[in-house]
């Protein structure tokens, strides 16, 4: 009992570091996740749901049945929570991502490349039962990332015959964040339900700065800043069932679904353009109510197979991304139309742990995960759709023999790809951005094997 006390101790010691650590890193990152000019619109880059162990899987789980680990994906997971057992995985992400775009002339083509790093807390959840077949969870997570910085310069005559060549400068960035907390309630012999509530809340900011980088005429200029803030607080709703027509003491079979509710997102905007005189004059400033940008409905269905030894799990995901915001456009008449679309996501992924109870052989509990991902960007770009690929990898390293908590590491190879090679933007002939991104995450999932609500006789 004095052991478990002190694993206590050493678990709320860490979570109260760890707290103050994520908020400084957000400063010091300027809370950005990722590096995708197609983050420039709507909520940016939409995250990779689930904890390490899923995400090493193609972020495939909706079906995963498991009393070790939290299922993120569905809150019907939230019942097989053991009675004396608290379940808690934690984890941080970092990536590496590199973009690259060619633009056009009659004589030659110039490709231009950009790279950055990042790296943060992805996830923090936690599993706890309160009956026999009934569970509550708790996550936090990104649910979107925004992070971009890009330049064009205008040498158009008009332009540069009264001002001189002026620089135009975009950058954003931020996140939206998801906290959902629900229950699992198991009413019949290997099937559960679940209901969650999921909020959104964060801020996003996008900057564009108009420079004049020579002088002509009187030689007075000023730059031009403009700045958009995007507010979210949005509350919607998941539910989720599990049905496992085969569980024995040997393999387990599951099908597993959710439902996410959509509705409108109305983030509240701030905008204001400001000139950088020695007064830094604000010369507009227009609050908006919201943005008719609505949050899609979301489908999500799969199986899971699991032994002692392999687990294999494969999932669909639909969200009317399109169909909610069929009349809104971002963007249109200026440069690239950007429109919404419904995405179509097949997740997919395969574990294997040599031999579990080897005593000898260390190598043989380790659990290796491979999976891949693919689907579609939520946005289009001049009517052209961008397909999004992704390959995955990971281990599952348990922290004792014969126990449940483990340190899981994974891996992440992904590109982004428009259809067709180029488009027109600004009367110039580019072809879109192709992005390649490497990521790692490194999580913990703990107290699987501790029996927290036993009395003990003697202590």
């Amino acid at each position: 009992m004095r052991v478990l006390n002190k694993k206590i101790i050493k678990v709320i010691i860490v979570a109260v570091l760890l707290l103050p650590m994520g908020a400084v890193a957000q400063t010091l990152t300027s809370s950005v996740n990722t590096y995708s000019p197609y983050s420039m619109y709507g909520l940016g880059e939409i995250s990779t749901q689930g904890n390490v162990v899923q995400r090493s899987m193609g972020g495939a789980g909706v079906a995963m049945w498991s009393n070790s680990m939290v299922n993120m994906l569905n809150p019907a997971g939230y019942a097989n929570t053991p009675r004396q057992s608290f379940l808690f995985n934690f984890g941080i992400e970092g990536g590496h991502f590199r973009n690259s775009q060619n633009k056009y002339t009659s004589s030659s083509t110039t490709t231009i490349k950009t790279a950055y790093n990042s790296v943060n807390i992805h996830d923090i959840a936690f599993q706890m039962p309160l009956a026999k077949g009934l569970g509550v969870g708790f996550s936090l997570t990104p649910y979107s990332n925004v992070g971009y910085t890009m330049f064009h310069d205008d040498l158009s005559s008009g332009v540069a015959g009264n001002v001189g060549r002026v620089r135009y400068n975009y950058n954003g960035e931020g996140d939206v964040t998801e906290v959902k907390i629900g229950a699992g309630w198991a009413p019949f012999k290997n099937f559960t339900i679940g209901a969650a509530m999921l909020y959104y809340w964060g801020e996003i900011t996008r900057n564009y700065q108009a420079i004049p980088t020579s002088i002509t005429g009187s030689g007075e200029y000023s730059t031009t800043t403009g700045v958009d803030t995007f507010g979210v607080s949005k509350i919607k709703a998941q539910f989720g069932f599990m049905w496992s027509p085969i569980m024995t003491s040997k393999n387990i079979f599951t099908i597993g679904a959710t439902y996410d509710l959509g509705g409108a997102l109305s983030p509240d905007v701030v905008k204001y353009v400001y000139v950088d005189n020695l007064l830094a004059s604000v010369v507009r400033e227009n609050k908006e109510d919201g943005l008719p940008l609505r949050l899609p409905s979301q489908i999500a269905a799969g199986v899971y197979y699991q032994t002692s030894r392999i687990r294999a799990g494969l999932d669909y995901v639909y969200q009317d991304w399109g169909d909610k915001n069929a009349s809104y456009l971002e963007n249109d008449g200026a440069g690239v139309k950007v429109a919404y679309t419904d995405t179509h996501t097949i997740k997919a992924g395969f574990e294997l742990t040599p031999r579990p109870t080897d005593v000898r052989n260390f190598m043989n509990r380790v659990a290796y995960r491979v999976g891949v991902r693919y689907g579609d960007l939520y946005q289009t770009f001049n009517d052209i759709k961008v397909k999004q690929y992704a390959v995955t990898a990971g281990v599952g390293i348990p922290v004792r023999l014969f126990g449940r908590s483990s340190i899981d590491v994974g891996f992440e190879f992904g590109m982004r790809r428009g259809d067709e090679k180029t488009t027109i933007i600004n009367n110039s002939k580019v072809g879109l951005v192709k992005m390649n991104y490497y990521k790692i995450s490194i999580g913990l999932t703990m107290f699987g094997e501790d029996r927290w609500f036993y009395r003990y006789k003697y202590d």
